[in-house]
């Protein structure tokens, strides 16, 4: 398989006061065309951290201090760390999708859901505001929800809800990767197993690979066919998922596996 995606030696640091914390710390992995990767480790490891490294959102007092991150898109290998912001702006949102932990505050209070789906396919793909809105509620309609809601506000909708919309706006553009920060945090257990398989679906769909962050061993047994278990800001183990729960490598790995409860 192709690689889409190559992280190599990744530093994010936080300067808090005198003292600089390394939330990130040297972190390498890759991930193929297709393949979903999961991302696991306690909180606070530094999982968010890096997705965040990845799209260049850290924000002041954080800061990427070292490393590539490498996207293959089609015949172009570009690294979005040296990226101008507008040609980042250009793969954003378009070639790389991400749904963040707490749809609440992602999604802008004061303006419609039908609005905030159709404003990224007249950014990205230039629609105009007719097939935007027509497209809009097409998505809608994958996700779930009934067209008719197009000109509802965020708050009229439950966090499952909120969550699908997020999926939305992370498809319309038919990314080739899509971020998945969490995204199950704070649903119930029935509305976390359909937005899993929404996420799934989509995946098949639209070909894409997937980076799914979470502290879920369930979560990733049921979604991942790699994963990279987080610890301290760096990445103490790789391997396939199967491998991950029958022969875990690194203690902290094995502490995690044998935390999961069992009947």
């Amino acid at each position: 398989m192709k690689t889409l995606l190559k992280v190599e030696n990744l530093q994010t640091q936080f300067r808090l006061g005198k003292e600089t914390v390394r939330a990130v710390n040297g972190v390498s992995f890759s991930i193929a065309e297709g393949e979903v990767l999961g991302l696991v480790g306690e909180s606070g490891c530094g999982k968010t951290v890096t997705s965040l490294s990845i799209m260049r959102l850290i924000e002041s007092p954080g800061e990427i201090t070292g490393g590539k991150v490498i996207f293959h898109d089609a015949d172009k290998h570009v690294d979005l760390l040296k990226l101008s912001d507008k040609d980042l702006e250009n793969i954003l949102g378009s070639r790389i999708a991400m749904i963040f932990q707490d749809p609440k505050t992602s999604l802008n209070p004061v303006l419609t859901i039908g609005f905030q789906i159709a404003e990224t396919l007249r950014v990205h793909r230039r629609f105009s505001k007719k097939d935007a809105k027509e497209k809009a509620i097409e998505l809608l309609k994958k996700v779930g929800i009934a067209g008719s809601r197009f000109n509802d506000y965020p708050h009229e909708f439950s966090g499952g809800m909120r969550q699908r919309v997020m999926i939305a706006i992370a498809i319309a553009c038919e990314p080739k990767l899509l971020i998945a920060d969490e995204p199950t945090t704070a649903l119930d257990v029935t509305i976390q197993a359909q937005i899993l398989n929404l996420i799934l679906k989509f995946k098949k769909e639209l070909g894409m690979s997937v980076i799914i962050i979470t502290h879920d061993l369930g979560v990733i047994a049921q979604l991942a066919d790699k994963v990279a278990v987080m610890y301290a800001g760096k990445i103490v183990e790789i391997a396939p998922v199967k491998d991950i729960f029958q022969r875990p490598q690194h203690p902290y790995t094995q502490a995690l596996v044998a935390s999961i409860p069992r009947l």
